[in-house]
């Protein structure tokens, strides 16, 4: 079963309005998880994130390379926590080259959403990846998962 158009909008809405994902990726064959601010990039099925080579999780954000990506509401310690509306995404790495127009685009974008971050843009050690999803799964409260595409992302 695939997200419905009303599950879509709730799903970019979340995508939209939190900034920090957990971020898996395979280091050495091994499994790895880190937690990263994002922004969204020309679209809900391109995040950006900002990392650093000396950061572990950076070692598996190598071209092309698989990852999965969870984001989640704010957990405000009151309610059932399996009500929290989530999304796990899956899809490729993108290393964006510093001296592209896409690079220009995707910081100027990154920095808008957090500004905070343009001192690191300073740094050498630090490199724009683009996460293009393919796929993942939605979960809108206890009981109301559904199955996405990158498409599912795609819509107004």
């Amino acid at each position: 079963v695939y997200v419905t158009p009303e599950q879509s909008t709730e799903l970019r809405a979340l995508i939209a309005g939190e900034r920090i994902l957990a971020l898996g990726v395979l280091m050495e064959g091994e499994p790895y998880v880190g937690m990263l601010p994002y922004a969204v990039g020309e679209d809900a099925a391109t995040l950006l994130v900002h990392a650093s080579k000396l950061a572990r999780h950076a070692k598996g954000l190598l071209p092309g390379a698989g990852f999965s990506a969870l984001i989640h509401e704010a957990d405000c310690g009151e309610g059932d926590p399996l009500q929290l509306r989530r999304v796990v995404l899956q899809g490729r790495v993108v290393p964006l080259a510093r001296d592209s127009h896409v690079y220009v685009e995707a910081r100027e974008r990154y920095l808008v959403r957090l500004p905070s971050a343009a001192v690191t843009f300073q740094l050498a050690d630090f490199t724009l990846f683009a996460l293009r999803v393919e796929s993942g799964r939605y979960v809108g409260g206890f009981a109301q998962a559904a199955d996405l595409r990158a498409a599912d992302l795609l819509g107004g």
